[in-house]
């Protein structure tokens, strides 16, 4: 999926050089991938990955936008976020997640994120989303601003508790997600930056909760609850 371009925002490097933004992800060649693309236009105050590691850092730097993951081994996001929002409500987040699933988009913005975009996004348009984000406006591509309109107007499909869905970890289910759209697992270990022995792990994991005994059953069953 690729995020809708948003509208160049005029004088955003000379605007955006005085945000100070904060990145969590658990991985680190991600970061550094962001921190080198976004240096010219933000300052980028510090970053974590882990949940209480974030959680410190962002009480120390008290920045004005914070990137954050969805899925992270201690928690994710949305730990974060519920942790944060009590003691520093000032400071704005932005997810920024491989994930375009319903039920993430969602719980982030039930926790308090003011905008959800894909690893998909391009610099530019990151920046632009920073920026607004920073500005008060909520930052969403059009398939995941459905997901939140729905979700909100109570609709009949909006997405609801799934007690087979809740028993896979964040990471088993991201794994689940990218097998159902016909991924090889070598592909999945490059897009999650896991290994392909991981990527096996949680497989094994997911079959095994799910009481399946094949990627083609997975597949099935996660179209069925709309997941892919």
């Amino acid at each position: 999926m690729v995020d809708q371009p948003m509208e160049p925002v005029e004088g955003t490097g000379a605007r955006a050089a005085r945000l100070r933004v904060f990145l969590v992800d658990d991985h680190a060649m991600f970061r550094a991938g962001v921190r080198a693309e976004l240096g010219a236009h933000v300052e980028v105050v510090g970053e974590a990955s882990t949940v209480a590691e974030a959680v410190n850092r962002i009480a120390a730097t008290v920045p004005d936008v914070v990137l954050l993951d969805v899925h992270m081994p201690d928690g994710g996001g949305r730990a974060v976020l519920e942790a944060m929002r009590r003691t520093h409500p000032q400071v704005k987040f932005l997810a920024l997640s491989v994930s375009d699933a319903a039920e993430d988009v969602i719980g982030l913005i039930r926790a308090g994120a003011r905008g959800y975009v894909t690893k998909t996004i391009s610099p530019d348009e990151l920046t632009a989303a920073i920026r607004r984000v920073a500005d008060g406006d909520a930052v969403f591509s059009p398939r995941l601003a459905g997901f939140v309109l729905d979700a909100f107007a109570a609709r009949p499909d909006a997405p609801v508790a799934d007690p087979e869905l809740d028993q896979l970890t964040n990471r088993e289910r991201e794994v689940l997600r990218l097998l159902a759209r016909g991924y090889a697992y070598k592909e999945i270990a490059k897009e999650l930056f896991i290994s392909i022995k991981t990527v096996e792990t949680h497989v094994s994991n997911v079959l095994r909760k799910l009481q399946m005994s094949n990627r083609y059953e997975l597949s099935r069953w996660a179209a069925d609850r709309r997941l892919v």
